[in-house]
């Protein structure tokens, strides 16, 4: 059953009305007793993939993929116990 409320009605019971939205009905928010608004619950679709994610990023223009493939991470040095070190150095 979907409940309609005045728009100073949903003011004030805002909770009230987001927790009817949650559980799945349709609330009208009206003005001098006209619809004016829905209030429903977003349709959740399936988790896109992050390739999915990235294309929609590029067709928008957002994001613009490297022309080449990715290169690994080349180590500068390998030096084992670094963080200890500068821990210690820093506590000095």
């Amino acid at each position: 059953m979907a409940r309609t409320y005045s728009i100073y009605e949903a003011k004030a019971r805002f909770s009230e009305v987001i927790r009817e939205v949650r559980e799945g009905q349709t609330v009208t928010v009206s003005y001098r007793g006209e619809p004016v608004a829905e209030i429903r619950a977003i349709q959740q679709s399936e988790t896109p993939t992050l390739d999915e994610r990235l294309d929609h990023l590029e067709r928008r223009g957002a994001l613009v993929r490297p022309a080449s493939a990715r290169r690994d991470f080349n180590m500068v040095a390998d030096r084992p116990g670094a963080l200890a070190r500068f821990l210690r150095v820093r506590a000095e």
